[in-house]
């Protein structure tokens, strides 16, 4: 299954100033199209369109770690350094080349470590390279790249600056998909994580999916499924060249000479999960989905005040998360487009239920009262504020046994669901007619 690329429903929006492409009311597009489209279209009060303006916010490696950051020195100001210490989830990071002095002062405190480098704008595992050597990063690209670095090293260390449009948010110049037209590409570089909890010797992520409505107020939405992406190579750290070993995207696997297509590489999170619920105490698994579940709602609190909540977006997000030995999840990047293409008929199965009840919730018929707990596999975890787990209990976490309202990795029965919940919604239209 291919990802929807431009498509769109019947649709009461309207390009002004270009060839008219047709009305539509739902329009699933790239992030191309809404940087050179959004400002200049139209659009009906109940018209939708999966992208917010400048997602690229959370989206964008660099932004992310910035707003981060930014976000857990307000938390220590506001609420101390303990609320501010459930920031501390993304692994030490600079912005290169504008970070490199600071960068360098750190390489220094801890030699012998191993770094990564990434690409803030790229996607599929390109550009990523690991290095332990400072001379690897001047190595790794000649020319106007390498000239930027020098010069660097030549001046003294200075504050990096970003550019701001007039609504306070990061210039979209920078977004996503312009990276291959900037003269200097921008990296970050971040410590490596060298202790990943492994399954069969083998290194993996988490792809976890969370669907926002509305940033003011925030109203986030989490999907029960999503899958463990497992390198084909067994972990070492004694070959950091090896991109089989270190990345595991998809993308990067499937050229592996071992790959298998058909098996592909990929559990679903129910099986992982499973997994770690017979190696580990009930306490220790709970725990851990608990500090991702905060992953998940830090990390939207750390943008809520920057991006635009135009009432006709919404933004299903792709989270790529990290697991270390001691069961510490790692914000790795968050996706505005996460890949729709299935690898296998299980992946298929799920990405096209992701789909459909993405488009249960954002609701186009109009069918939802709003006070949905639940709708298919999509779970809703925030809602201005924490949600409950219990039918009827106040959403105030401090009352009594409060469980917020997640249930990554369980059971989704969303057929059965999705029944019950348009049976009920039916009836109570027919009772008041």
């Amino acid at each position: 299954m291919s990802r929807p690329k431009n498509q769109n429903y019947k649709c009461h929006g309207s390009s002004k100033g270009k060839e008219r492409e047709g009305e539509w009311d739902f329009y699933w597009c790239d992030v191309s199209w809404l940087r050179e489209n959004f400002d200049h279209t139209y659009m009906d009060d109940h018209v939708r369109i999966n992208h917010f303006r400048n997602h690229y916010e959370l989206t964008r490696k660099n932004y992310m770690v910035k707003n981060l950051k930014r976000f857990r020195r307000q938390l220590e100001r506001e609420a101390g350094k303990l609320e501010a210490a459930k920031c501390d989830f993304f692994p030490k990071t600079f912005e290169m080349p504008c970070e490199y002095h600071l960068f360098v002062e750190e390489f220094r405190k801890h030699p012998g470590i191993t770094w990564i480098m990434k690409p803030v704008a790229r996607s599929q595992g390109k550009g990523i390279f690991l290095f332990r050597r400072l001379k690897d990063i001047m190595d790794w690209r000649k020319g106007t790249a390498g000239k930027k670095f020098a010069s660097l090293e030549a001046q003294p260390a200075r504050a990096p600056t970003a550019t701001v449009n007039p609504s306070g948010t990061h210039d979209t110049r920078s977004s996503d998909d312009q990276k291959d037209e900037l003269p200097v590409e921008n990296y970050v570089a971040q410590r490596y994580i060298e202790n990943p909890y492994l399954i069969g010797g083998r290194k993996f992520d988490l792809r976890v999916y969370v669907l926002v409505m509305s940033y003011l107020p925030l109203r986030a939405w989490l999907y029960r499924d999503g899958f463990a992406r497992f390198s084909n190579t067994r972990f070492t750290l004694t070959s950091i060249d090896d991109q089989y070993v270190h990345l595991t995207n998809v993308a990067v696997q499937k050229t592996s000479p071992d790959y298998h297509p058909k098996k592909g590489c990929k559990w679903m999170l129910q099986r992982f999960r499973q997994y770690l619920a017979s190696k580990h105490s009930p306490q220790a698994v709970e725990a851990l989905f608990s500090e991702i579940d905060n992953i998940f709602i830090k990390s939207l609190q750390s943008v809520q005040k920057v991006i635009i909540s135009d009432k006709h977006c919404f933004e299903l997000y792709g989270y790529d998360i990290l697991i270390d030995q001691d069961l510490k999840p790692w914000l790795l990047e968050v996706n505005a487009s996460p890949s729709l293409t299935a690898s296998s008929q299980e992946d298929y199965e799920l990405k096209t239920c992701l789909l459909e009840d993405t488009l249960h919730v954002v609701d186009m018929e109009a069918r939802l009262t709003g006070k949905e707990k639940r709708v298919g596999g999509f779970d809703l975890m925030w809602n201005d504020g924490p949600v409950s787990r219990e039918e009827g209990a106040p959403d105030l976490p401090g009352m009594g046994n409060f469980v917020t309202n997640t249930h990554l990795g369980c059971v989704n029965d969303r057929k059965n669901q999705l029944q019950q919940l348009f049976r009920s919604l039916q009836v109570q239209k027919k009772a008041s007619s």
